[in-house]
């Protein structure tokens, strides 16, 4: 092989990369990254928390909830004969409430109509809980609040 047949050898070969060698840039990217995470950890910033997805003066649910509905919700369903909840079960759904609460179970039928048809059903609805509060209450940053709540 000639001097010249060399030199063009040469800038046809391609560089191997080697693997045991660090740039200086990617040595103060890969520290850099791990103190980053470090210094997260260490300060708790990245630990597990309480996160309540309210705004501060959102009331708070009562603990617990009906047997009868396997305790998932913050609800009792007071009812007269006992069926549901007991007469006494705490009827307002907030914790801190000093109000009134007034609570009904609708019974009558809706009329369901699809429109593509015609065709109409006639469907019973049974002791649908319809409640409202009104009164004073501690909101989620501990405040008292005045406020009026429902649901159907």
């Amino acid at each position: 092989m000639n001097v010249r047949q060399l030199s063009v050898y040469r800038r046809q070969r391609r560089p191997t990369p080697r693997s045991k060698e660090v740039s200086r840039r990617e040595f103060v990217r890969t520290t850099g990254g791990a103190l980053a995470a470090g210094a997260a950890l260490g300060s708790g910033l990245l630990r597990p928390g309480t996160l309540y997805a309210a705004a501060p003066d959102d009331p708070l649910p009562i603990p617990g909830g009906s047997p009868a509905l396997g305790g998932a919700f913050h609800v009792y369903g007071p009812t007269p004969d006992g069926s549901f909840d007991p007469i006494d079960a705490e009827p307002a759904s907030i914790t801190n409430f000093n109000g009134v609460v007034a609570l009904a179970y609708i019974d009558g039928t809706v009329t369901r109509t699809r429109i593509s048809t015609g065709e109409q059903v006639e469907l019973p609805f049974i002791a649908s809980d319809m409640r409202f509060m009104q009164g004073v209450y501690r909101g989620v940053d501990g405040k008292p609040r005045q406020g009026t709540f429902g649901f159907i």
